[in-house]
């Protein structure tokens, strides 16, 4: 399965797959307004190779940004931003265009070094982080639970990939029962791999680049969008219906197989998984998460 990947790379620790430029341009349509005049920081992304940084870099004027700060974990030889020490973690600092041309060239961007490996839990990380308002990324799949927490801790905005498991962590499960995250709108499929990446059967081959292949990647958000709050009209009743909508055994509600079959007049618990869930939120219903269940 398509979504065994994503298992092993929480397994391994290997954390490295690069989000396309394509699938942050279709989510980023629905922030635009936020960012005027803010300071974004990418803080787990190696801007050489993040399309992250490419993409704030090239949309600096178009956002209207304030600044753009990325940390980079170390230099590699031969890259774009080397340093005399080719192991040493930088960070980078675009503050826009300064000669007309609206491009982020070399010279407009200042690379500085840190002490550390730039990890972004590491005291001078934590330290860009406070300057930052919004951060946006994709953070290691196996330390998202510390790394949410971070940003709930600083107060920050942001925009993040992760996997939808993670809804099931009890962390997040609070943080979205409490209204203090929610669910972004695409949902990014194919992911670009690193030099040594061990290649699956799942894996997709475009134009001679390949592709991890994931089924439940989502954004992870708590900033507004249109799509939360989209009214969705429902038709089903329960009433007259009610051997559509089995009860569980062990837990008490009814099953609702399918998004389109809610039914309109049921309005205590029913039970939903975690894609159901995903497409509740996605077409603009208002979910009160009650309780995780793990196996009913």
């Amino acid at each position: 399965m398509r979504n065994k990947n994503l298992h092993k790379a929480k397994k391994a620790k290997q954390d490295e797959f690069y989000t396309q430029i394509a699938d942050i341009e279709k989510e980023m349509v629905y922030y635009r307004d936020y960012f005027r005049g803010k300071v974004v920081y990418c803080n787990c992304d190696d801007p050489r190779v993040s399309n992250f940084f490419y993409y704030f870099s090239y949309n600096f004027e178009k956002l209207g940004l304030k600044r753009l700060i990325a940390t980079c974990y170390k230099s590699t030889n031969g890259l774009l931003f080397r340093t005399k020490k080719e192991d040493q973690a930088v960070y980078l600092i675009y503050d826009g265009d300064k000669n007309g041309n609206r491009v982020p060239d070399l010279d407009e961007i200042e690379v500085l070094p840190l002490e550390g490996d730039g990890d972004f839990r590491s005291d001078e990380s934590i330290e860009l982080l406070q300057q930052a308002d919004i951060v946006v990324t994709n953070p290691p799949f196996s330390l998202f639970r510390e790394y949410m927490a971070q940003l709930i801790k600083y107060d920050k905005q942001f925009l993040i990939v992760g996997s939808m498991n993670a809804i099931t962590y009890k962390e997040t499960f609070k943080l979205i029962k409490g209204g203090k995250v929610w669910q972004g709108v695409t949902t990014p499929k194919l992911f670009t791999v690193p030099e040594g990446y061990e290649p699956k059967n799942s894996d997709k081959i475009i134009d001679g680049q390949r592709f991890a292949s994931f089924g439940n990647i989502i954004w992870f958000t708590n900033m507004e969008h249109k799509r939360r709050r989209e009214e969705i009209i429902l038709f089903r009743t329960y009433a007259g219906n009610e051997q559509d909508y089995p009860t569980y055994d062990n837990y008490d509600a009814i099953e609702v197989s399918r998004v389109a079959n809610i039914p309109c007049d049921y309005t205590v618990e029913r039970v939903v998984t975690e894609a159901e869930l995903k497409q509740l939120k996605e077409q603009g219903f208002s979910v009160e998460i009650l309780e995780i269940i793990d196996d009913v």
